[in-house]
């Protein structure tokens, strides 16, 4: 069984979705930044490896965002060939709802948050 939702709320969650990922994408440019710093006042093997897994964690973040990004892109782009295809009575309709593409926003968000919570940490101890 899918739950429905209204056109209107489901392009309202993309919108702040689409918000949210972008804001994340900012974060990891300044996340790697902070990183390169650390990697350039420190030169031990032990502040280095640390340096070289979170920069492989950042483009693994960086990808996850552009690939949540995009399956909300794709979402919209079906919300909207909805509403072209039958424009009545559009604030009334339901579409199926956007399950997938919530779980995907909300588990980036945690890992991203725990991520950044680490990072924090070792950037206190290595800057």
């Amino acid at each position: 069984m899918s739950a429905n939702e209204s056109v209107y709320n489901q392009h309202a969650e993309n919108t702040e979705w689409t918000s949210k990922l972008k804001f994340y994408k900012d974060e990891v440019v300044i996340l790697t930044g902070r990183l390169e710093e650390i990697a350039s006042k420190n030169s031990g093997n032990d502040a280095l490896a640390e340096v070289e897994r979170y920069q492989n964690q950042l483009i693994i973040q960086r990808n996850n965002i552009d690939e949540i990004a995009h399956l909300v892109n794709l979402n919209e782009q079906a919300l909207i060939e909805e509403i072209k295809s039958n424009p009545v009575a559009i604030d009334h309709r339901k579409v199926e709802y956007h399950a997938k593409e919530k779980e995907l926003v909300e588990s980036f968000e945690t890992n991203f948050n725990n991520l950044r919570e680490d990072f924090n940490r070792f950037a206190s101890k290595w800057m």
